[in-house]
């Protein structure tokens, strides 16, 4: 073989006959380069892993105000309080750094609603300890005792999912599963207020428990909301 090289200039020259190496060493520009798609910047992830700790005990502990005195009840909405405000701060702080970082693991738009969204179920879940206090309400339909049990298992999938976005793995099935528990908890809550307004009823009485029930149809709302957020942010990124 002859190869011939042109070089600037117009200059041209020959060399005769090269005999191709068995191996050639590739050039560095031929060798795939992988990159990380996500940016290892661990405290985006510990803040969403934080506020998402906040709602699984605050849902943890509006379960065990149902059975509890009024001075119990009292304690664990205080309790239940302070959790929103670490929740708060969590976001608060996730959301001044989305305004300083020039990179961040996800879209902006996309860390926004999850961090909103994660501190509106906590929200709900304190408004709806701080109603059963401040109405004063005592023994309330078992029924209710169902849609706190949804909560707080959509709040056990919703916490496994965020630790998930690491990896972007551990989300199979999530959404499912917490929309079947706003579903029913939904229904139940209907049909709680069809009870409550049945025959002749204390009208005082059944405003009071309906702020409950309201709060309570918001938490699961929300945390249906953050499920759609949580696995559209997956499939995006996967």
């Amino acid at each position: 073989m002859t190869w011939t090289f042109h070089v600037r200039g117009g200059t041209c020259f020959s060399l005769g006959t090269v005999v191709r190496p068995a191996f050639t060493r590739p050039s560095p520009r031929s060798v795939p380069l992988r990159f990380r798609l996500i940016p290892r910047d661990e405290v985006y992830f510990e803040l969403l892993a934080g506020a998402a700790d906040c709602l699984v005990d605050s849902a943890e502990k509006l379960a065990r105000m149902l059975g509890s005195d009024r001075a119990n009840r009292a304690r664990l909405a205080g309790e239940i309080h302070e959790l929103e405000r670490t929740a708060d701060e969590a976001t608060r702080d996730l959301l001044r750094r989305l305004d300083r970082t020039f990179v961040t693991p996800f879209d902006r738009n996309d860390l926004h609603t999850l961090a909103t969204g994660l501190d509106d179920c906590v929200d709900a879940i304190d408004e709806a300890a701080d109603f059963l206090v401040v109405h004063k309400i005592g023994e309330l339909p078992a029924a209710v005792g169902q849609i706190v049990g949804a909560i707080s298992r959509s709040a056990d999938l919703t916490r496994d999912a965020v630790a998930g976005l690491r990896r972007l793995d551990g989300m199979h099935g999530y959404r499912e599963e917490v929309v079947q528990h706003a579903d029913r908890a939904r229904r139940t809550y209907r049909h709680l207020l069809g009870d409550l307004l049945d025959g002749d009823p204390d009208v005082v009485a059944v405003l009071k428990v309906t702020h409950v029930l309201d709060a309570l149809d918001a938490a699961t709302s929300a945390m249906r909301r953050l499920a759609d957020v949580v696995e559209a942010l997956a499939l995006q990124e996967s």
